[in-house]
C-alpha cells in the first residue's frame, strides 16, 4: 500500500522506456494524423529551405552590371508563391495535430477520471484532493502540448538542423566544417541543460501539487480558520509553500536565463565567423547572404529546440505523475466471475469478519451476525467501536482481511460492485449536495424521472415541507455543498435521493445527528415510512431513535458484546443499559 501511495505522490520514477510505452497506447489510434502531419512538415521544410537558394540567385543577379528585370520578377513571384504554399501546409499541419492531440487528451482525461472513481474509500483517505485535481486539470494540459506542439516541433527542428547543414555544406564545405565547432558547443550545452532542467521540473511539479492540495483544503475549511482566528498562522503556512514554489520556479528561470543568452552568443559569434571567413574563402555575395540565412535557420531551430526541451520536460514530468496515479490499482474491484443481482431480499450475514485499515490494528475482531430480510437493526457503541466500518464493508468501500460477508447467502465479493451498491441506499450524517437544482441533486442528473415522480418522493420523506416554499421549487439552485440549506433540509433531500433509487437495503449512519427538534420530527416520520422499503441498518448515538429496532447490537473495541431488542438489552442491565441510563439522566 505504501508503495502505491508513493507512486501517487510522485515519488515513483517511471523508466523512460515504460513512459513512452504508456504514452504510445494513446497515440496509436491517431497514428495516421501524425504521419500526414509529418509529411506536411517535410514538404514545408523543403519549401522553406529552398528560399535562401532563391535569394542567393536573386542577389547574384542584382550584383551583375546588367540584370534582367523579368528574371527578378519571376523569382520574386516564385518566392511569394513558395511562402504562401508553406503557410497553407502549416495550417493543415496544425489542424491535424490539434485535432489528434485533443482527442488523445479527451480519452486520457476520461480514463483518469474513471480510474479515480474506481478507487476505494480507504485510498481516497490517503490521497490529497488538490493533488488529484492538479493531475486531471493541469497535467493533462501539459500532455496536450506534448502531442499538439512539442513532439512534432522537436522532429521538425531536428530535420531543419540536419537539412540546413546539408545546404550550408553545398555552399561552402570549408565554412560548414568551421561551423561544426559552434554546433558541438550547442549540442553539448543542450544535453547538459536537458538533464539539469528535468530534475528542476520534477521539483517544480511537486511544489505545484503541494500548493494546490493546500489551497483546496484550506479554502474548504476557511470557516473553521476564521472561527478560531487562525488566519495569521495559515498565512505563514501559505507563505512557506509559496516561497518553496517561488524557489522551484526561479530555478527554472535561472537555467533558461543562462542557456538562452549563451546560445545567442554562440549564434552571433557564428555570424561574425560566417562573414569573415566567407569572403576569405572567396564566396560570392549571394553565397555569403544565403549562408547567413541558412545560419539563421540553423540557430533558430536550435533555440526553439531548447524551448521545446523545456516543454518536453514539463510534459514528461506531468505524464510521469499522471501514470503514477494510473498505476495505483483500485483496492476494491470485481472478480472475473462476479455476477449481477437484479433484486435482494435483504438478508445480511457477517461470518467471523476481521478488518483493519492499517496492518494488524483491528477495527473489527471476529464479528458474526445475521440480519433477516425487512428487519431494522441498530448498531451502538462508543466512537471507534466499528459501527460505521460495518456499514462501509457491506457496500464494499473496503475489503475485509478475514471472514465473509454475505447478502442473500451470496458472498458480496462475487457480486458486481455496481449491482451491489445499486441495491443499497445510504444516508450519511454529512450530506453532500452538488451545485445545480434540487431536482438534479435528487435524481443525480437521471432524466428518466419526471417532476411529478420526484415531488412524490419528496412528499414521502417530508422534504416537500420546505421545497414547496421555495420560489422555483424543484428548480431552485443549490449552492456549492448545499450551503443555502440547513443540515436537516439537506438530510431530507438525501432521504428523497435514496428512496428514488428504490433500494432493497437501507443504511443510515448518524442520519439524525445534529438536527433541530422540529426537523427531527419530520425525519422520524420519514424513517417510519422508509422502514417498509427493505432491510434497514442504523447507526445512532441517540438511543431514543432506535428503540423500536428489531435488533440492537452493542459494539466495543471491534467486538459485539451485546445483542437483542431494546427491552431485552435493558433487562440485562449491561453496557446498553448504562448507555441508555446515562442519556436519560442527561436528558433529565
Amino acid at each position: 500500500m505504501q508503495e502505491e501511495l508513493n507512486k501517487l505522490k510522485g515519488d515513483h520514477k517511471i523508466p523512460f522506456r515504460v513512459l513512452v510505452k504508456k504514452t504510445m497506447h494513446y497515440v496509436k489510434p491517431e497514428w495516421l494524423s501524425f504521419v500526414l502531419a509529418l509529411l506536411l512538415i517535410g514538404a514545408n521544410v523543403g519549401l522553406d529551405l529552398y528560399l535562401p537558394r532563391l535569394v542567393m540567385d536573386i542577389t547574384d543577379e542584382l550584383l551583375k552590371d546588367s540584370f534582367e528585370y523579368s528574371m527578378i520578377l519571376n523569382w520574386s513571384i516564385l518566392y511569394i508563391s513558395i511562402s504562401f504554399a508553406s503557410m497553407v501546409f502549416i495550417y493543415f499541419e496544425s489542424m491535424l495535430l490539434q485535432r489528434a492531440g485533443q482527442r488523445i487528451i479527451y480519452k486520457l482525461r476520461i480514463d483518469i477520471f474513471e480510474h479515480i472513481q474506481n478507487m476505494s474509500q480507504n485510498q481516497f483517505n490517503e490521497m490529497p484532493v488538490g493533488s488529484l485535481v492538479t493531475r486531471v486539470a493541469n497535467y493533462t494540459q501539459s500532455m496536450s502540448d506534448l502531442f499538439t506542439n512539442v513532439l512534432v516541433n522537436i522532429v521538425k527542428n531536428a530535420v531543419y538542423v540536419v537539412a540546413v547543414y546539408i545546404y550550408m555544406y553545398q555552399i561552402s564545405w570549408q565554412l560548414s566544417l568551421i561551423m561544426l565547432g559552434p554546433v558541438t558547443i550547442v549540442a553539448i550545452s543542450s544535453f547538459i541543460f536537458s538533464r539539469v532542467v528535468h530534475k528542476i521540473f520534477r521539483n517544480e511539479r511537486a511544489h505545484i501539487s503541494d500548493m494546490n492540495t493546500y489551497l483546496n483544503e484550506n479554502l474548504s475549511g476557511m470557516k473553521i480558520t476564521q472561527i478560531f482566528n487562525q488566519q495569521e498562522y495559515k498565512e505563514e503556512e501559505f507563505n512557506k509553500k509559496n516561497k518553496d514554489l517561488f524557489k522551484a520556479r526561479f530555478g527554472v528561470t535561472v537555467c533558461f536565463g543562462i542557456y538562452r543568452p549563451f546560445i545567442t552568443l554562440v549564434y552571433m559569434t557564428s555570424v561574425a565567423i560566417c562573414f569573415y571567413f566567407g569572403f576569405q574563402f572567396g564566396l560570392a555575395g549571394g553565397a555569403v547572404v544565403a549562408f547567413y540565412m541558412y545560419l539563421s535557420k540553423f540557430f533558430n531551430p536550435v533555440q526553439q529546440l531548447a524551448d521545446q526541451l523545456n516543454n518536453l520536460q514539463k510534459a514528461l514530468t506531468a505524464s510521469e505523475r499522471l501514470f503514477n496515479l494510473m498505476d495505483v490499482l483500485p483496492e476494491v474491484k470485481d472478480l472475473p466471475d462476479a455476477i449481477d443481482i437484479d433484486h435482494f431480499n435483504g438478508k445480511i450475514e457477517f461470518r467471523n469478519v476481521w478488518f483493519a485499515y492499517v496492518g494488524d490494528d483491528w477495527i473489527l475482531k471476529d464479528v458474526s451476525f445475521v440480519i433477516e430480510p425487512k428487519q431494522t437493526v441498530a448498531f451502538v457503541g462508543a466512537t471507534g467501536a466499528g459501527k460505521t466500518t460495518i456499514l462501509g464493508l457491506i457496500v464494499r468501500n473496503f475489503e475485509i482481511q478475514k471472514g465473509q460477508i454475505l447478502i442473500d447467502d451470496i458472498d458480496i465479493t462475487k457480486i458486481k460492485i455496481k449491482s451491489l451498491r445499486k441495491a443499497i441506499g445510504q444516508m450519511l450524517q454529512d450530506v453532500f449536495l452538488f451545485s445545480g437544482t434540487i431536482k438534479e441533486n435528487i435524481t443525480l442528473h437521471d432524466d428518466a424521472y419526471s417532476n411529478e415522480e420526484v415531488m412524490e418522493v419528496c412528499k414521502y420523506v417530508n422534504a416537500d415541507s420546505f421545497i414547496e416554499k421555495l420560489p422555483e421549487k424543484l428548480e431552485y439552485q443549490v449552492l456549492e455543498s448545499g450551503e443555502n440549506f440547513s443540515q436537516g433540509q439537506r438530510q431530507l433531500l438525501s432521504f428523497a435521493r435514496t428512496v428514488l433509487a428504490n433500494p432493497q437495503i437501507l443504511i443510515l449512519d448518524e442520519a439524525t445527528a445534529n438536527i433541530d427538534t422540529e426537523t427531527e420530527v419530520l425525519i422520524q416520520e420519514s424513517l417510519e415510512k422508509i422502514k417498509n422499503i427493505g432491510t434497514m441498518l442504523v447507526v445512532a448515538h441517540r438511543l431514543s431513535t432506535i428503540q423500536h429496532s428489531d435488533q440492537i447490537m452493542v459494539l466495543q473495541k471491534g467486538e459485539i458484546i451485546e445483542r437483542g431488542n431494546h427491552q431485552e438489552l435493558l433487562a440485562k442491565h449491561g453496557h446498553y443499559y448504562k448507555l441508555y441510563k446515562l442519556q436519560y439522566e442527561n436528558k433529565e
